[in-house]
């Protein structure tokens, strides 16, 4: 358990620095763009489209359809979009080491 509030502590300090240093809001443009340029925004509409069809307008909640296209949305995220982003984080970590 100390472990877990250990990691916990450390990634609210990350997320906080990320926060105070405007490196989350770059880091989500980046993610955005990227998301759009690969098709990933596209891809996942589509799904959103077929989920609808399939189960009828009036039968999905937003919830309903959050839960079915969560799950293939992490999915259709390409590597090189993930890498490229971890990449972008462990950067930033090295910079601010202090943490």
């Amino acid at each position: 358990i100390a472990k877990m509030n250990k990691d916990a502590q450390m990634r609210a300090t990350i997320n906080q620095k990320l926060i105070e240093t405007g490196e989350r809001e770059r880091l989500k443009e980046l993610l955005r763009a990227k998301l759009i340029e690969c098709g990933w925004k596209d891809q996942l509409k589509a799904h959103c489209k077929d989920v609808i069809k399939e189960k009828g307008l009036e039968h999905v909640t937003v919830d309903d359809l959050v839960a079915e296209i969560t799950p293939k949305g992490r999915a259709l995220v390409p590597d090189s979009v993930k890498k490229e982003l971890l990449q972008r984080i462990r950067t930033f970590l090295a910079q601010h080491a202090s943490l």
